[in-house]
């Protein structure tokens, strides 16, 4: 019985834990954003780092899957709501959506497609410290 009271405890300490960490958001892009991605039978995480640069957003591909650490992302466009990065050399495209709170105050997740050698995967990245990888 006491094993039970001691599981339940824990399996309730870690959802709230996973709500909290879900319900954080950002108020601009700056800073990493990390998913989960799945190319063919690989699953892997990634994430964009953004930084400014003067007036524009810059940004870098971390995937320790793919062996990439801070690559920069050579082309990086925010209009409104829509967010399109390129990478060239990589033959990659990432398209995607900010999704803020109701509030409309801090951005909650990104909703995204992964372009690739003919490949599309969705992608959902939210707000990291840093890469957890």
């Amino acid at each position: 019985m006491k094993i039970l009271k001691q599981s339940v405890l824990l399996l309730c300490l870690l959802l709230g834990t996973q709500a909290l960490a879900q319900e954080q958001g950002r108020e601009t892009l700056e800073g990493s954003w990390e998913g989960p991605l799945v190319l063919g039978r690989d699953n892997m995480t990634m994430a964009f780092t953004f930084t400014m640069n003067g007036d524009a957003y810059a940004a870098t591909l971390t995937s320790g899957g793919m062996g990439i650490y801070g690559m920069p992302v050579e082309s990086v466009s925010v209009e409104g709501r829509s967010i399109l990065l390129r990478i060239p050399r990589l033959d990659l495209e990432f398209t995607g959506t900010i999704r803020r709170d109701e509030s409309g105050e801090k951005i909650m997740r990104i909703d995204g497609d992964w372009f690739q050698y003919s490949e599309m995967v969705p992608v959902v990245l939210r707000p990291v410290d840093s890469p957890t990888f």
